[in-house]
């Protein structure tokens, strides 16, 4: 390990301006480690393709994730080296505890031979605190946004792609990955999670209605639902008020779908709100079943509605998806459901592929599974993994 190069590295990276992180770490590899070309590339919203920061969206330069040495390395987060013309390509997954951002990749000469082990690991430690560094530029930046990009974004979906907490989280215990399609023209479902010591909360909408007039609702219960977390609020009363936050500015005209979970980590408990359209499929032991809870109002149709906590629990090696309407409901020419038994496949099928991929493995399935070409609905997919050997009990 070159503890001094590190070193480095962290202090300019830190000392650079926002714009110029790409550059910051292509001079560090050059001076220190002896590479040449060095590129950054971060994955698009629809985790399709790698594109270079700095080019303009859907330019040249993009990298399929699938088939590509670069792609392995950010599906596998792991290194992986790419030989070619003249010496070796080695690419490097940047992330950020456990979201996937994109690829560093360092070329490196024939003449320097093999890149030893030491390189590699100070590589990898650049490309996590490139990661880091990317995260918190995003917010003096337009650059590393606009590099996610293979086409533009409609309104509705800039407004639900800020309010996202990224695409995959990975702690002690437990691992997730969700996606939304279409990706470039989502409207009103989403996503939200948070991470502490003592618990996980995840929570699933789907707002009514289409474009900016659902992004809209749905930005309205999701801010809701956060500010009342954040408040320390229970579950129930996390629904509650967001549920009068909604009907207070729609009168009832239109509702927010909602399912709100909360896992305790330390006895595998999960605390759940189902109020509207989300579902709850479990993979244990080989077989897939539906997890069942009593439906309780959307928020938003009626003023004052109470909320009621059901409970039940997750057992090490489960993986639970969470699928929007848009997935379970879509239907095939011969009018098979996708929730009744494809899904259920689908879950078999990628049962050993890791949970930040479920999401883009099913929703792939979707556009040759549904009758009708073109998609009416969002189609929203989260998968988590459970692992309590990871949370021992206090």
């Amino acid at each position: 390990m070159n503890t001094s190069a590190l070193h480095a590295a962290e202090r300019a990276l830190r000392a650079a301006a926002p714009h110029a992180l790409a550059d910051t770490v292509r001079r560090i590899l050059r001076q220190h480690y002896g590479a040449g070309a060095v590129d950054v590339l971060l994955a698009d919203y629809g985790q399709t393709v790698l594109q270079p920061v700095a080019a303009q969206p859907g330019g040249d330069g993009l990298v399929p994730i699938a088939g590509s040495p670069a792609g392995r390395a950010f599906g596998a987060q792991e290194p992986v080296t790419e030989a070619v013309a003249g010496g070796v390509l080695l690419h490097l997954p940047v992330s950020v505890r456990g979201d996937r951002i994109g690829v560093l990749s360092a070329g490196f000469p024939a003449e320097t031979g093999p890149v030893d082990a030491g390189t590699v690991a100070d590589l990898g430690e650049i490309a996590e605190m490139l990661g880091h560094h990317i995260l918190v530029a995003d917010r003096d930046t337009d650059l590393y946004l606009r590099a996610r990009r293979r086409d533009r974004l409609t309104l509705a979906a800039e407004i639900q792609w800020q309010l996202l907490p990224g695409h995959s989280l990975a702690r002690p215990g437990y691992a997730l990955g969700a996606q939304l399609e279409p990706a470039y023209d989502i409207h009103g479902d989403n996503f939200d999670w948070s991470a502490s010591e003592d618990d996980l909360t995840l929570t699933v909408t789907n707002g009514m209605g289409q474009g900016i007039d659902a992004a809209l609702l749905t930005s309205l219960a999701v801010s809701a639902l956060r500010n009342a977390r954040r408040a320390g609020v229970p579950l129930a009363d996390q629904a509650a008020l967001a549920d009068q936050a909604v009907f207070a500015r729609y009168r009832g005209e239109s509702h927010v779908s909602v399912l709100l979970m909360r896992f305790e980590p330390a006895t595998g408990t999960v605390d759940v709100v189902d109020a509207g359209s989300p579902r709850v499929y479990r993979l244990r032991d080989g077989a897939v079943d539906t997890v069942p809870f009593e439906p309780q109002m959307p928020l938003g149709m009626f003023e004052d509605t109470p909320y009621v906590v059901q409970r039940f629990e997750v057992r090490s090696g489960d993986r639970l998806l969470v699928v929007s309407d848009g997935v379970y409901e879509t239907a095939s020419a011969s009018g098979e459901r996708y929730g009744e038994q494809a899904l259920a496949r689908a879950m078999l099928a990628t049962r050993l592929v890791p949970p930040a991929d479920v999401p883009r493995a099913v929703l792939r399935e979707l556009p040759g599974y549904r009758a009708v070409a073109d998609a009416e609905d969002d189609a929203l997919v989260l998968c988590l993994d459970w692992d309590r050997a990871g949370h021992p009990a206090p």
